[in-house]
């Protein structure tokens, strides 16, 4: 990953840091902003420009490696790997994430964005998913 600046964390939110690290880290594999062979930056290097404790950062990539997003050596890095076409989500789960979007659209609302623009920002995101 050779931009680590388009991670970006919020170290007042209430979400911690590892967490938004593994969540910002993923998209960025999911969008193929990162595609398999890509080293990501050293656990130091990346706590150093995010201003977290090297802890964090490991944590957020042995999250990514458990997930299967990653492979980490001791000594050679993170690096991105192949992944195969997931499984399908099972009905509890895609409950699941239908509960996380819904409250995540009640917290754009109560932060004062409108109807519109979150509408506008699910379309925008829909055609990130076109193949």
């Amino acid at each position: 990953m050779s931009r680590p600046a388009k991670i970006r964390i919020d170290l007042s939110s209430p979400v911690p840091a590892y967490r938004q690290i593994v969540d910002a880290i993923r998209v960025l594999l999911v969008e193929g902003a990162l595609p398999p062979g890509t080293p990501l930056p050293s656990v130091r290097r990346l706590a150093t420009d995010l201003g977290v404790h090297f802890n964090t950062v490991s944590e957020a990539y042995r999250q990514l490696a458990e997930e299967g997003w990653i492979d980490l050596r001791h000594g050679r890095g993170a690096l991105v790997v192949e992944r195969g076409a997931p499984q399908p989500a099972a009905p509890e789960r895609l409950q699941e994430f239908r509960t996380q979007l819904r409250n995540l659209i009640a917290q754009m609302r109560a932060a004062g964005v409108a109807p519109a623009r979150i509408a506008a920002e699910l379309r925008s995101l829909e055609e990130t998913l076109k193949p």
